[in-house]
């Protein structure tokens, strides 16, 4: 399994990051797409990627840190693709949701990273809460882009929209509540090769871990989560979600560990 966005270079693992994943390795988890959220975090998370060979670093300027971006960091960026072993451009996007983030200098910044990745030839890691429209939009404007929006929670014709454009749709904690039934309606129906699973830890705990620091460990909660919905065994739903993570990233392919 693949934790197609988990922040293990945030704050709340710097006391137990090798135990974290440590633990998630043993419980299946064989990588880890990890997005950066501001310049700050660049230097920190190449370390990071550097050091452990299935974390897979993404740069990006994420919109809830709007205040931390100068506009400047669109070259710094840039740069920072240019020269290192990214898989993806993010974690970058809209947020109409939070209050006081200015809407006109996200669409700038945002539209600034979707031509980064376009030229990059990288996929685009989005955030996109109350936006999905325009993302969208923005999206079929620039043209020859590939990509996930994370934590998906728009509708059953936003999605089709995306799927259309060639974007994944990855889903995490949510999924695990029973009321999120428009989410759960989503992951039942929708076209497998279109899902990543995801635990946007430490954020976005599982039901059952309310308050709790989320972590990679809790991928084969949400992976055992789209199974029953879909009505498959884990082992057919976990297949069809490595293979369009690796095929996104660009990622290496899994062992064969078939006897022969």
């Amino acid at each position: 399994m693949i934790d197609t966005h988990v922040h293990l270079d945030a704050p709340e693992f710097d006391a137990d990051r090798a135990a974290v994943l440590a633990e998630a390795r043993v419980a299946g988890v064989d990588g880890f797409v990890v997005p950066a959220v501001a310049r700050s975090g660049f230097a920190a998370l190449g370390r990071l990627a550097a050091a452990e060979s299935d974390v897979y670093p993404a740069y990006g300027l994420h919109p809830m840190y709007l205040a931390e971006h100068a506009d400047a960091d669109v070259a710094v960026l840039a740069g920072w693709l240019a020269g290192s072993t990214a898989v993806a451009v993010g974690e970058c996007g809209l947020d109409f949701f939070v209050a006081g983030l200015d809407p006109e200098r996200q669409r700038r910044l945002f539209d600034a990273q979707l031509r980064l990745a376009r030229d990059a030839r990288l996929p685009v890691i989005v955030h996109a809460r109350k936006a999905v429209d325009e993302v969208t939009s923005m999206v079929r404007r620039i043209g020859g882009l590939t990509g996930v929006v994370h934590s998906f929670s728009g509708s059953r014709d936003q999605a089709l929209r995306l799927i259309d454009l060639g974007f994944r749709l990855g889903f995490g904690g949510p999924l695990t509540y029973p009321r999120a039934q428009r989410l759960r309606h989503l992951v039942a129906t929708l076209p497998a090769e279109a899902l990543l699973a995801e635990t946007d830890a430490p954020d976005q705990p599982l039901c059952g871990f309310q308050g709790l620091r989320n972590a990679p460990v809790r991928l084969a909660r949400v992976v055992a989560t789209m199974a029953e919905l879909r009505a498959v065994p884990v082992a057919a739903m976990a297949i069809p979600l490595d293979a369009n993570a690796r095929a996104l990233f660009r990622l290496p392919q899994a062992p064969d560990t078939t006897l022969g």
